[in-house]
């Protein structure tokens, strides 16, 4: 019998690039992508979430990174990759931007082995279990609002609706505010009311038809959070998201204890063993992890299946670009444990022009691709004429202490 043999490939150069996310900028004012060439031809995408530093920097960083670990390997040795990665300078820890940029080149790594085996990944991580995936959005301004939409109950409650008609059974808001690097803080009474109105309107809006999310960033102090997901409760959100900062587990699990609202956390992790710290302590019940950021396609795919064990389900986070949309919608595939997926509306505008082929979504679901890889592929033409050349970080908060009393009370 003739046994099948695998011809070896190595990597032979990558690309990274930050390109510039148009206005309305839904997703960021830009997206770090990295271009990964085989010495056979073969091109593979992936997709760095945030970082700590700026796009110049980020970008850098990747390929300094790849310059290391990935030119000149086989990328189908994704698992040593990673390891070397999550090593390098004498770190064996989480680390959220050095996760990003090894996130970005192992999702390409794959997109590579997909390619050259005739599969996608989906298939190469176990298969679908899923054959489209419910997605849901944020509520986002549109041009000629009479308001901020996270300043008035009922422009959200009518944008909800029009979610909702899209074909949308999920929408997120987050009207809690602020966010600043001073927190957490306790909610001021004024905010607390306004986000009780927006869940009342909500829920008026669009009935029984949608899950409502309730979305924070980490803003309050464990009883501050406490406090207002009693007030939230009567409206039977889905979830409460990341009630208090990232680094305060179990002061996470507290608020998870105190209200029956399910509680959603993850996008601001990186790797199974801070995600590990949340399930052990049942601090929240839905991970949103982020291919960009968690540690990629296999992390991500092991973090899934540690939920599993612990009764979690998992909702891939997704404030980014089309390419890491791929990679979670992968991930979400093959996971049992899967809830719902995070897009930018419908896929659409500059999201769908940075890919030759957009993502199909279709009311209120995200049908998966079975062409080879991640199954999306960049349009290169478009990605050169949209670099970014700004300094700007992906997201940030406001640097200092704010009076949520004084500078947020609504007249």
């Amino acid at each position: 019998m003739k046994r099948a043999t695998h011809q070896t490939t190595r990597v032979a150069a990558v690309q990274a690039f930050a390109v510039q996310n148009p206005p309305p900028s839904f997703g960021g004012t830009y997206f770090t992508l990295v271009k990964v060439t085989a010495d056979d031809g073969t091109i593979g995408w992936g997709e760095a979430y945030g970082a700590t530093f700026g796009p110049a920097v980020m970008t850098a960083a990747i390929e300094d990174l790849a310059a290391q670990f990935l030119v000149g390997h086989d990328p189908m040795h994704v698992e040593s990759f990673w390891r070397r990665c999550y090593g390098r300078g004498f770190t064996q820890r989480p680390d959220v931007t050095l996760m990003a940029a090894t996130s970005a080149l192992e999702m390409a790594c794959w997109d590579i082995t997909g390619k050259r085996l005739g599969l996608p990944v989906h298939a190469l991580l176990g298969g679908k279990v899923h054959e489209s995936l419910r997605t849901y959005t944020y509520l986002y301004p549109e041009p000629g609002d009479r308001s901020d939409v996270y300043l008035d109950p009922e422009l959200a409650a009518q944008r909800a609706l029009e979610e909702v008609e899209r074909g949308f059974t999920a929408v997120k808001f987050d009207p809690a505010g602020p966010y600043t690097v001073m927190g957490g803080h306790q909610p001021s009474l004024d905010r607390t009311e306004l986000c009780v109105e927006f869940l009342a309107a909500t829920r008026r809006a669009v009935g029984t038809r949608a899950d409502l999310l309730f979305g924070t960033h980490g803003q309050f102090t464990p009883s501050g959070a406490a406090r207002l997901a009693q007030r939230l409760e009567p409206h039977d959100p889905l979830w409460f998201e990341e009630p208090v900062p990232p680094d305060d587990v179990t002061g996470m699990a507290t608020v998870a204890r105190s209200t029956s609202i399910p509680i959603a956390a993850g996008e601001r992790l990186t790797t199974r063993y801070e995600f590990a710290r949340v399930l052990e302590q049942r601090a929240a019940g839905i991970l949103q992890l982020n291919a960009g950021r968690c540690g990629g396609i296999a992390e991500g795919r092991k973090i899934a299946s540690m939920a599993e064990a612990f009764g979690a389900q998992i909702a891939p986070h997704c404030y980014n670009g089309p390419v890491g949309l791929a990679a979670n919608a992968n991930i979400a595939a093959v996971s049992p444990n899967f809830l719902i997926l995070e897009t930018i509306r419908d896929c659409g505008g500059f999201h769908a022009e940075l890919l030759e082929e957009p993502h199909d979504w279709r009311n209120g679901r995200l049908h998966l691709s079975d062409r080879p890889g991640l199954g999306v592929e960049v349009n290169e033409t478009v990605l050169m004429a949209h670099l970014y050349t700004g300094s700007t970080l992906h997201l940030s908060m406001a640097p200092d202490s704010i009076d949520v009393a004084d500078t947020f009370r609504r007249a």
